[in-house]
């Protein structure tokens, strides 16, 4: 007896440009594995389509007009708890992708990336894994080694190499922090040592390539 055939995934695409719409809803309607079945140019038309579709999947774009999209994520896994979602935008930078994962996303693929690649992440998407584009992913990786250097700080240790880095004496700092300059002394030393550095120079050139500090 032959088995049945497997229905295709239900999915609703949530972007504000018509011509990303259709190109999506062409390439995913072309693979058995899918099936469109609404569009929405904004968040609130979205929901909508989430409540009445209960789709397998969004793709959902990171900037939508009106209604930040991001909140969006959890309102419709309310809607829909089955309903997994993959954003599908053109922003690279890894802390978008970290938002979007808090947030509830189980994708994210780039704007750039090959017709297949978004066919492979939304299968991944709808196995229950989870699926982010390789060259944010290795930027999100490198984020992470930086927030695990940062842990092995101290909150003190931390002011002292912000000080340090923005060219401070330790006169300076201790004066900024109500320490004594020894007390700042001691702290360089604790941090050079924690963090395989010798000198100011390397410390400097340390902090910069790792983006531990801000502007």
């Amino acid at each position: 007896m032959a088995s049945n055939p497997v229905s295709p995934l239900l999915v609703v695409i949530v972007d504000d440009h018509a011509v990303v719409r259709k190109g999506v809803r062409a390439l995913l309607n072309a693979h058995p594995s899918f099936r469109v079945v609404a569009e929405a140019g904004d968040v609130s038309a979205g929901l909508e389509a989430v409540r009445a579709h209960r789709p397998a999947l969004v793709v959902l774009d990171i900037h939508l007009p009106g209604e930040p999209s991001l909140p969006a994520i959890a309102q419709m896994k309310l809607i829909s708890p089955a309903t997994r979602v993959l954003v599908l935008t053109m922003y690279d930078d890894p802390m978008f992708a970290r938002r979007a994962f808090e947030a509830g996303a189980a994708g994210y693929v780039l704007k750039e990336a090959a017709p297949l690649e978004l066919i492979r992440a939304l299968h991944a998407v709808a196995a229950g894994e989870s699926y982010v584009y390789p060259s944010v992913g290795a930027r999100l990786a490198a984020t992470d080694d930086n927030r695990r250097v940062l842990d092995r700080l101290t909150d003190r240790e931390r002011d002292v190499l912000i000080r340090v880095v923005r060219g401070r004496t330790n006169k300076q700092i201790a004066a900024e922090l109500h320490l004594s300059v020894r007390t700042v002394e001691t702290h360089r030393a604790r941090l050079q040592e924690k963090l395989g550095v010798s000198g100011l120079l390397e410390l400097v050139e340390f902090a910069r390539r790792h983006g531990l500090l801000g502007p």
